[in-house]
């Protein structure tokens, strides 16, 4: 058994002790938060766990084997440097930093003490993402030509890091997971629309390799929660809809036919529309969380690098939101990733 423990017992923190008591190669032991609310609650919920207020307690304590970091963006990389210098395999939740330096030092320190580094990029485990990305490198939907995300709501809000930080690491993850590379360029425009001090809104285009496209919008200021992706490819298209009870994945059989097809009333037509059936494949669903957590206890067992949400992968998510936020410092110009 491989214990483990969870530090930050806010939001989603209660969820990796709920994954890791269930794990039968894994219990969950420990649990750290500054709340006694926050510890009485999860103690409640989980009677086995001891809940402790200062995390160094689970640092110092030689029997967890693995840590959890759940806090605030701002503190992930002073906690997963602390956890990583006091021999512990780590999964920290995303962005892995705020800096692309900081992941890169986190990356060398996890490979210089032999440990397990890995970044919360939770929908890397997801049936309908993975999905689309096997039918990607099969060649099913030909070239890609663009991609759009929408990840938007009415809250939750956040006070540490503005909507890009909290809500768009997961759609570059995805994108860069889809695609198999990572954005060269970015611009983008926010706006503090709810009067505080950090953007509630942010809508950004990156630029990948190969002429491909992809656009994101993140809010926390939406009347609708949405969690979508669109691929757009020459031969289908694929849509990804978390929230969709009929199908996570739909797949659009149409396409964009060039035709030298010569009408005496209108002139030539070159582009005309290719309108086929909608599908919904059958994908067996399981719970991502779960599946990131089996995952990362695999790595740790075997000693296998965790390729798939990886210090490297993380770099390149928190590289392209550096970029998006510059771009949106100076009104939409274009940035470098």
């Amino acid at each position: 058994m491989i214990s483990v423990g969870v530090i930050g017992c806010g939001h989603w923190g209660p969820n990796h002790i709920r994954v890791f008591s269930g794990l039968e190669d894994s219990s969950c032991t420990m649990c750290a938060d500054l709340d006694q609310g926050r510890l009485d609650a999860v103690g409640a919920a989980f009677p086995g766990i001891r809940g402790v207020k200062d995390y160094r307690q689970i640092l110092e304590d030689a029997s967890i084997d693995a840590v959890v970091i759940a806090v605030p963006t701002r503190w992930h990389y002073a906690f997963t440097k602390e956890a990583l210098s006091a021999g512990k395999h780590v999964l920290c939740e995303k962005p892995l930093a705020m800096t692309p330096e900081e992941c890169v030092e986190l990356e060398a320190l996890a490979a210089k003490a032999g440990r397990c580094l890995m970044v919360g990029h939770v929908f890397v485990f997801n049936a309908g993402i993975r999905w689309m990305k096997a039918c990607i490198d099969a060649g099913d939907i030909g070239r890609i030509y663009y991609a759009h995300s929408e990840r938007t709501n009415l809250g939750p809000f956040r006070y540490d890091v503005n909507a890009l930080w909290d809500l768009a690491p997961h759609d570059i993850a995805i994108f860069d997971f889809l695609f198999g590379e990572a954005a060269v360029g970015a611009s983008a425009r926010g706006l503090k629309c709810l009067g505080n001090s950090l953007e509630d809104l942010a809508f950004a285009t990156l630029d990948y390799p190969a002429g491909k496209m992809a656009n994101l919008h993140v809010s926390w200021a939406d009347p609708r929660k949405i969690r979508q992706i669109t691929i757009v490819g020459e031969k289908k298209m694929l849509v990804w809809d978390d929230l969709d009870p009929m199908g996570a994945v739909k797949v659009y059989d149409k396409s964009v036919e060039r035709t030298s097809k010569y009408y005496a009333s209108y002139g030539e037509f070159q582009l005309l529309s290719r309108e086929g059936s909608i599908t919904i494949p059958r994908i067996s669903l399981g719970e991502p969380l779960k599946l990131q957590g089996q995952y990362f206890m695999a790595c740790i067992k075997t000693g296998r690098p965790p390729d798939l949400a990886d210090a490297r992968r993380g770099a390149q998510v928190v590289r392209t939101l550096t970029a998006i936020q510059k771009s949106m410092d100076n009104n939409g110009s274009l940035a470098v990733v």
